[in-house]
């Protein structure tokens, strides 16, 4: 064998090589790897992060967290749920927050179970809608505890059937305790006053934003010793948008309301504060004509003479009348009239502060030999 045919079937055993290593099987996705990808691995009660084509879908959403007050306000609102149910059933009540998410209105209804009844509310000074989901447990747990059924016993379940007119009044009657809290929860941080609008047991009646729009949605475990069931709060954005900027403060602290501290050192920082003074000493209403033939030189005649009253004001607003005279080299007012309703003012509102010191902003008046100030 020569060596020009040791070198063909080299080239030989290359190519088939390559050719090999071409045809190498393909890499097949199994089913675990496309659900990673379509973002369908989770299952509907849990809420982590989304994943793949899911992801990229809502992306658009605004998230709840990106407004941290919402997560102090729904705090506060299972304490009082906590209290106003025990009262309403005066049975052992203990509500817990499931969790908060952010959801388009649209797939939110495609996902309530039925059966289950719908409340609509309106806030007034939002000018806007939320609305209450519960779902059939605590339907039947709050017609079992409120009208004197057994504990211990699970409660009775009749499926297929719509809700009857008791069951639907005492419904709404714990669903006005609930708004009542919700009111109250909402209260330090911007007064609202919430309305029943309806009750619905069909989530198309419900339809109170679009269905692509976003809306926050709040999961609230209600238990009764061994009954209970859920109740769900949905507050589109566009309902909060009216109180975002609120919403979108840091909270520090367990403390609502007033800052003694703060109020203190802006009525510091008030007294402390310079404002012009004026001295007018005659005000005339002239026709656009006389303004526009001023002259320079000209002398303008005032109804003041040199022991008229003058007003002394701040910003437009009257303090106060004094009269004019000299000081050393300076022009100078003196006070006739006391600042009585201004001065009572501040001292309600700061008594132990010290008298603020007001600079005056006089100008001399020239005066010519008639007698008429210029």
């Amino acid at each position: 064998m020569t060596a020009t045919d040791l070198q063909e079937q080299g080239q030989e055993a290359l190519a088939a090589a390559a050719e090999a290593a071409t045809k190498a099987p393909e890499r097949v996705l199994n089913q675990d790897e496309i659900d990673s990808l379509l973002g369908f691995e989770l299952d509907g009660d849990s809420t982590p992060e989304r994943h793949g084509i899911d992801a990229i879908v809502n992306s658009a959403l605004v998230s709840y967290e990106r407004l941290p007050m919402l997560e102090i306000v729904f705090d506060r609102l299972v304490r009082l749920m906590t209290v106003s149910l025990r009262n309403f059933t005066s049975d052992n009540v203990e509500v817990s927050l499931d969790n908060v998410s952010s959801i388009r209105f649209g797939d939110y209804l495609n996902s309530i179970p039925l059966p289950a009844i719908l409340a609509v509310f309106r806030a007034k000074q939002w000018d806007n809608y939320g609305m209450f989901t519960v779902d059939s447990n605590l339907i039947y747990s709050i017609v079992d505890v409120l009208l004197g059924g057994r504990r211990g016993t699970a409660a009775m379940r009749i499926e297929g059937r719509p809700y009857t007119t008791i069951e639907l009044n005492l419904v709404q009657r714990m669903i006005e305790v609930v708004l009542q809290d919700v009111q109250s929860a909402f209260e330090p941080l911007s007064p609202v006053t919430l309305e029943l609008d309806r009750m619905e047991t069909n989530p198309r009646f419900a339809a109170i934003a679009r269905p692509a729009n976003a809306a926050i949605l709040v999961k609230l475990r209600v238990d009764m010793e061994d009954r209970g069931g859920r109740i769900e709060l949905l507050l589109p954005y566009a309902t909060l948008e009216p109180i975002r900027e609120l919403l979108l403060q840091m909270f520090m602290g367990e403390k609502f309301g007033r800052d003694t501290i703060w109020e203190s050192h802006l009525a510091t920082e008030l007294w402390a504060t310079k404002v012009p003074l004026e001295a007018v000493l005659d005000e005339q209403q002239l026709s656009l004509r006389e303004v526009m033939d001023f002259r320079v030189g000209q002398t303008l005649m005032l109804n003041s003479g040199p022991e008229g009253a003058i007003d002394l004001r701040c910003g437009g607003v009257r303090l106060g009348k004094g009269k004019m005279g000299r000081v050393g080299n300076h022009v100078a007012v003196r006070v006739e009239q006391a600042i009585k309703n201004a001065r009572r003012a501040v001292l309600a509102a700061a008594p132990d502060a010290a008298a603020p010191s007001v600079p005056l902003e006089l100008h001399a008046p020239a005066v010519k030999p008639g007698g008429a100030g210029k």
